[in-house]
């Protein structure tokens, strides 16, 4: 900041005389801006002052008219003249009002210039004495005194230019009544320099400690002037004030532009007017609005009020700060505050609020708001003894959807969704979306009877029916498992938990189903932990078996190949059935590393067996879509020294849902070694003919469940059957019939032309000891094939 704003000096502890006097400068005080406030009143009083002496002049001259030389006279006339136009400008060096400091240069030029005046005073007391009488000398001391006294009230800002005058002109007036006999003047003369000597240094003390006040009340102002004007053009904020009767008065630029009006307009407005909008006519104002009005009535302080106010036709919201004005007698004389418009901010914090609770996706209330509403919906029901429920949805075959078609459809197809869902809700319920394809229900009072079971089927029917999504037909189902509280969950947690094992039994349950929570669900999901946390150790521990299930030549009956199929017998919990563990490894991707094993070990036993033997290896879709699945195949092939052409890989149709070019080239890779691959369960999932015409299978196998439904006669199994053969047959391809366990139907699979069977009828997975004694006893005995 410029030296014109630097601080205010202040007034020190002590003021000595020859400091005041401008003689002597002390160490620890900005001294050169107390000089330059000690001296800012000199112009302005430059021209009194002069005209004083003038007068004066005029006087002696008049006195001594007759009698002293009018040469002399004009002499005199000419110094003081001449003295007086030095000091002036001695003066405007000095005095002037912006100037921050007076320096000790200027000083003596200033002393100097009033020793000129000085001089010019003793011409008439020295030279004109001589001729006059007693009585004239009497007057022209009376004058001077006059003179001498009125320049120390003048001259209280400078006093050393008093005590330059009176040690000058009065010590010569003294000397002349001394050298006339005139002792009693003199000593009056002397008495009244002291008099003003003592008089000039109180003065002058006095004016240096009022300006120094003055200066500092002036530079506060001028320093909160500066704020405010800095505060209104560099921020967003802006000043208002009304008086006593909440008028605006003094309205700054930057309020105008707030109202969108000039400035003319605003000042003298009501303030609630202003801001009111239409509802000043109406009367119905804001809560916010009508919260300003009554606190401006009441005359209150107010801080970060937040107003809905009305600028034109525009909505907007500022935030007001008000404090009471009252003048030195305590008298209110209204409201001044400052106010900022927060509109963006409270738009962007209600999105954000927004946001938190709701799904961008399908606008429904999201996972935070729904236990949100499962909280309050659990203290009602605490606090007046009913019952609330909360249902969890999960999306039957959406997953296909996905990955077959595109996030993008699945998105538009979950907004179908939402909205279906939205529709069927009541005052009672509300639902939302948890995440993926799930969604919940919070049902508030569930106390009417058949009240959950009604709202699950209801949200069965209606997601179940078709969607039209970018001209593609689509079906979906729903899963639903529903916990009732407090009797299944006293919080929302334990509610939330119970009511995703209810779920989990309906998907188990072949989904489109309803379930609720039983206390042994609880019982099956800690069975299911407990069965995780072994299996994670069961590959260290080993714990896991290979065994091997025959495929036959369905002519000759002769054993083709070995499926190879894991077993798990758990040191804690015994033998678990693949029905339970394979699951397990699939949802927690455990799957990668068994299938990994199972594949390094089965090759590893093929070896031990006759070359035109095949083992065939299920693969999971986990395992396909790792990045090196083709590595790990090359990698068992090499470490057990087996033929790639002995090794089957097993796939079922799943595999091409999540996303079928990585499982094409996948199995590419691993036929480009020369490997088989098969197609497991086809008829069962999502066959599509496309999967048949893009990849060479070397194999179709016919699930067991046509093979039964075969063996019952049924005709919808047969022609699929039939159907599957024919196929297989046109593109070069051989079937294998699972399930087969009686003669009967190896028969029946033998006529309708099936090349494989594979079923407990020719044997049952059997122990890698087990599998290689079948082929010695059938070299031993060959008549014994079917043993």
């Amino acid at each position: 900041m410029s030296d014109s704003t630097s601080p205010t000096p202040q007034k020190p502890a002590d003021l000595p005389l020859l400091a005041i006097l401008g003689l002597k400068d002390p160490e620890g005080e900005d001294w050169g801006r107390l000089r330059g406030l000690q001296y800012s009143q000199l112009i302005s009083t430059a021209g009194q002052r002069t005209a004083v002496h003038a007068l004066c002049a005029l006087l002696t001259v008049a006195i001594y008219a007759g009698t002293a030389p009018i040469w002399l006279m004009a002499v005199f006339i000419a110094a003081l003249g001449v003295s007086l136009v030095v000091n002036r400008r001695a003066n405007r060096g000095v005095a002037v009002g912006d100037r921050p400091r007076v320096t000790r240069d200027e000083m003596n030029r200033k002393a100097r210039a009033t020793f000129v005046v000085s001089a010019a005073w003793c011409i008439p007391i020295f030279g004109f004495a001589i001729f006059g009488t007693d009585v004239e000398r009497a007057s022209l001391g009376v004058l001077f005194s006059v003179l001498l006294i009125g320049s120390s009230l003048a001259l209280g800002a400078a006093p050393l230019a008093t005590i330059i005058m009176g040690a000058v002109a009065g010590g010569a007036m003294i000397l002349s009544f001394l050298w006339f006999g005139q002792f009693s003047l003199a000593a009056g003369i002397a008495i009244m320099l002291a008099a003003v000597a003592k008089g000039v240094a109180s003065v002058s003390r006095v004016h240096l400690t009022a300006c120094l006040a003055e200066a500092g009340n002036a530079e506060k102002s001028e320093v909160v002037s500066l704020l405010l004007r800095e505060f209104e053009e560099n921020q967003a904020d802006w000043l208002w004030q009304v008086d006593t009767n909440r008028m605006v008065r003094g309205a700054s630029p930057r309020f105008a532009f707030a109202l969108g009006r000039p400035v003319e307009e605003v000042e003298g407005r009501p303030f609630v007017e202003l801001i009111a909008g239409e509802a000043w006519e109406t009367g119905q104002f804001p809560p916010s609005l009508h919260d300003l009005a009554e606190r401006l009535k009441r005359r209150e302080s107010f801080s970060n009020l937040l107003v809905k106010v009305a600028i034109g036709r525009e909505h907007r919201w500022w935030e007001l700060s008000g404090t009471p004005m009252l003048d030195d007698n305590g008298a209110y004389l209204g409201v001044r505050g400052v106010g900022s418009d927060v509109t963006e901010q409270r738009e962007s914090s209600e999105k954000i609020a927004y946001l938190a609770r709701y799904d961008t996706l399908t606008g429904l209330p999201n996972r935070l708001m729904l236990t949100e509403a499962l909280g309050d919906a659990l203290r009602y029901a605490e606090q007046w003894r009913t019952r609330c429920a909360f249902l969890m949805i999960d999306l039957d075959r959406f997953k296909a959807v996905n990955d077959s078609l595109g996030h993008l459809v699945g998105d538009k197809l979950l907004a179908q969704v939402s909205a279906r869902l939205k529709a069927l809700m009541g005052d009672n319920e509300m639902c939302g979306r948890l995440g993926g394809d799930e969604f919940a229900i919070v049902v508030r009072d569930a106390s009417e009877r058949g009240c959950i079971e009604r709202v699950a089927k209801n949200v069965i029917a209606r997601l179940s029916q078709p969607y039209e999504v970018d001209h593609h037909t689509l079906y979906v189902g729903a899963s639903v498992g529903s916990a009732i509280g407090p009797r299944d969950g006293k919080s929302v947690e334990e509610l939330m938990r119970n009511a995703d094992l209810a779920l989990y039994r309906a998907k188990d349950d072949g989904g489109n189903e309803h379930r609720n929570y039983e206390p042994l669900l609880h019982a099956n999901a800690e069975e299911r932990r407990q069965l995780e946390f072994a299996l994670r150790q069961a590959l260290e521990k080993r714990e896991l078996e290979l065994h091997y299930q025959p495929v036959v030549d369905a002519n000759s009956e002769n054993v083709v190949s070995f499926e190879a199929l894991v077993r798990w017998n758990s040191a804690d919990h015994g033998p678990i059935s693949p029905g339970k563990f394979v699951p397990i490894a699939e949802d927690t991707r455990l799957i990668v590393p068994i299938g990994t094993w199972v594949m390094e070990q089965a090759c590893r036993e093929a070896t031990r067996w006759p070359d035109h033997i095949r083992v065939a290896v299920n693969v999971s879709p986990e395992q396909l879509f790792e990045p090196d699945f083709a590595t790990t195949v090359v990698r068992a092939l090499t470490a057990s020294g087996l033929e790639a052409r002995r090794l089957e890989l097993e796939v079922t149709e799943s595999i091409f849902l999540r996303d079928a070019s990585i499982a094409r080239a996948s199995l590419e890779q691993v036929m480009a070694l020369g490997c088989t691959v098969a197609l497991d369960d086809f008829g069962t999932g999502y066959s599509s003919l496309g999967y048949l015409r893009k990849i060479k299978f070397s194999t179709i196998k016919v699930d067991r469940s046509f093979v039964q439904g075969a063996a019952q006669d049924s005709k919808e199994s047969l022609a699929i059957i039939r159907a599957v053969v024919a196929m297989a047959d046109s593109l070069e391809m051989s079937t294998t019939a699972e399930g087969v366990e009686t003669a009967e139907e190896a028969e029946m699979i033998r006529r309708m032309g099936c090349t494989k069977i594979q079923g407990y009828y020719f044997g049952r997975p059997m122990r890698a000891d087990d599998a290689l004694q079948l082929f010695r006893r059938r070299a031993a005995v060959p008549e014994r094939l079917r043993a």
